[in-house]
């Protein structure tokens, strides 16, 4: 049997001891296969999912190679959306906290980039940002990246689906030719096949199977009688499931936002997530869904790469993706960790013959029923109202900024012992604004508090969502 201990790996002593500190017991599979090629050097491409540890993988790599001792940029880790280099920055700062005086940096748009120009300044060893964000600090002469010796590039597929293209050219004339790359994507398509000949020195391919236990995820295939029927269909498999979080993909920006709508009118608690959404907006909405008081996010498929959700209960295809290999990463956000989740595919009797590939491409059992279309379920949906989530966000207009803390706001809206600590949910904080999620229950009495009340000794607007 396979050891798959993190002190079989030859990294640091402090490091191994502060990832047993975080939790993680053994290596996943993309961290088991990977993570030997990575701290020997070579350049590593790792097709795996999102949720599949690929951060600890490519983080552990960089770490081993950081000298603290030098100040001077020496990783650059790329990501598509600001909210997966949030992420990322955030796991390695977890990952490096034994390792004393490491300065980490973000670098992305819809932040302001006066305080980004005069935190480069004053020095990094690892910049963590978007590609558009770290393009325009190297026209201004504000980022150097002469130094730099592992270069990343995480959810690659998304940053080209993204047009991030010209902005990663540009970046890669500023990047040492003798360095690591390390390049990591959930689908592998021709286009991230010659940016990889391009820019890496004969790369290690690290594939993870992408499979999904029958036992975590319940897959259903329901038929639909012509495109008219799509809303309708979705609505009933709401209503049959009632699941509490759900990630429903559209094939197109449009469709999100007409879904949306529709869903909302059905008396659902529903929100679009598309490329064109503003950062504040496409921000508010996946805090939102995150802390479960939005029951349901209507996606497109790459507006939802790097989307980070414990505990989704459901994923529904409105339609079957364009290309086939993305359904199973659709399906595996939900079921993870050993969690039950269910898959619902809407296709019409036309569509059978994308479903055999699927079947075919998952590798499923012999039994093709479980692969079949089948009838949608018998419910009233005119008597059957939509369902609302257990959760109300509270939107305060303060945030780091103004030194507000997480705990702040919950000792606040406890100290009289009206509240209880078990009605509270997810508390994000923002440079300038707080997003608490309170049981719907209790949401007028938490606004009433924090409205009427003071945090840091002073008093700050709020607003329900």
């Amino acid at each position: 049997m396979t050891d798959l201990s993190f002190s079989t790996l030859a990294i640091p002593n402090e490091l191994i001891e502060n990832i047993a500190t975080l939790g993680y017991s053994e290596m996943t599979p993309i961290q088991a296969q990977s993570l030997p090629s990575i701290l020997s050097g070579k350049d590593v491409i790792g097709k795996a999912k999102t949720g599949s540890g690929k951060t600890v993988a490519f983080g552990l790599g960089v770490l081993k190679n950081v000298d603290v001792k030098r100040f001077r940029v020496q990783a650059l880790i790329l990501c598509p959306t600001r909210e997966l280099a949030d992420q990322v920055a955030t796991e390695l700062r977890k990952l490096a906290r034994a390792t004393h005086n490491l300065k980490i940096l973000t670098l992305c748009g819809g932040t302001p980039f006066g305080p980004q120009a005069k935190s480069l300044r004053h020095g990094a060893h690892i910049i963590v940002g978007t590609p558009g964000r770290v393009e325009d600090h190297l026209r201004k002469k504000n980022l150097g990246l002469d130094e730099v010796s592992s270069f990343v590039l995480d959810e690659a597929d998304r940053m080209l689906d993204s047009g991030f293209q010209d902005s990663l050219d540009e970046i890669i004339r500023y990047v040492p030719r003798q360095r690591q790359t390390l390049l990591f994507s959930a689908t592998y398509p021709p286009k991230i096949k010659d940016i990889a000949d391009a820019i890496m020195q004969t790369p290690q391919m690290i594939e993870v199977e992408d499979k999904h236990e029958q036992s975590s995820i319940e897959q259903v295939f329901y038929r639909i009688e012509g495109q008219h029927t799509r809303l309708t269909a979705l609505q009933t498999t709401l209503l049959k499931y009632r699941p509490q979080s759900t990630l429903v993909f559209c094939n197109t920006k449009i469709e999100t936002v007409e879904v949306s709508t529709a869903l909302r009118e059905m008396g659902f608690s529903a929100l679009a997530l598309h490329g064109d959404l503003e950062q504040k907006d496409r921000d508010k909405t996946l805090v939102r869904f995150a802390n479960k008081s939005v029951s349901i996010c209507v996606a497109t498929d790459v507006a939802a790469r790097g989307l980070d959700i414990d505990e989704l209960d459901a994923v529904i295809n409105y339609q079957l993706a364009r290309e086939i290999a993305v359904h199973s990463h659709r399906v595996g956000r939900t079921g993870r960790a050993g969690a039950k989740g269910v898959a619902i595919t809407l296709a019409g009797e036309n569509e059978q013959f994308k479903i055999d590939r699927l079947r075919a491409l998952q590798k499923a059992s012999a039994d093709k029923a479980h692969y079949k279309l089948q009838a949608l379920p018998k419910i009233d949906i005119d008597r059957e109202p939509g369902f609302k989530p257990a959760y109300v966000t509270l939107l305060i207009d303060g945030g780091k900024k103004n030194k507000l803390r997480a705990g702040d706001i919950l000792g606040a809206l406890t100290a009289n012992k009206a509240i209880s600590g078990s009605d509270i949910g997810k508390i994000k904080t923002f440079d300038f604004h707080t997003y608490v999620a309170v049981t719907r229950k209790i949401a007028n009495e938490a606004f009433n508090t924090i409205s009427n009340g003071q945090l840091k000794g002073r008093k700050f607007r709020i607003k329900k969502l």
